[in-house]
């Protein structure tokens, strides 16, 4: 699949009310949730101890925490959309987030948008997305939500 190219509001606005796109497969690997339990200093045992999953956890394995599936959302963004001629992006609001359904280690994931609204805010861009984690073979998705960035274009 190829990205969308938006270069300005106009081109950002024309996609309102349409689904944008989908991303490529991601992997999580038992590693990237170690490196994301040291980064955020949460070790809970459902994410790093296999052999106690196996048994003790409903899941049977580890799984992804919560947050590192939602620290995803750029990486798998930015495969699916190129905004150009942009001085700055921020991430503005999570307005809302239901984790539906666990990640187990080595589940594959991807990202499905769709492009609620496009605002010019004298000159900022707030554009606000449904977004979907899928997970792959799963009929339930690992979340869904509405999440608005700002986009400051250059002149």
């Amino acid at each position: 699949m190829s990205k969308v190219i938006i270069k300005s509001y106009a081109d950002l606005q024309a996609y309102e009310g349409q689904e944008i796109g989908v991303s490529e497969y991601h992997t999580i690997t038992q590693e990237q949730i170690s490196l994301f339990a040291d980064a955020t200093l949460d070790h809970q045992w459902i994410h790093l101890d296999a052999e106690r999953a196996k048994t003790e956890s409903p899941f049977g394995n580890t799984i992804a925490h919560g947050y590192l599936t939602v620290s995803l959302l750029p990486y798998l963004w930015g495969q699916i959309i190129s905004i150009e001629n942009l001085k700055m992006q921020v991430n503005y609001e999570i307005e809302s987030l239901r984790f539906n359904q666990a990640v187990v280690v080595n589940s594959d994931v991807r990202l499905r948008v769709k492009l609620l609204s496009a605002k010019d805010l004298r000159g900022v861009i707030k554009a606000q997305l449904e977004v979907t984690m899928e997970i792959k073979d799963s009929r339930k998705p690992a979340f869904t939500g509405v999440i608005t960035f700002l986009y400051h274009f250059n002149g």
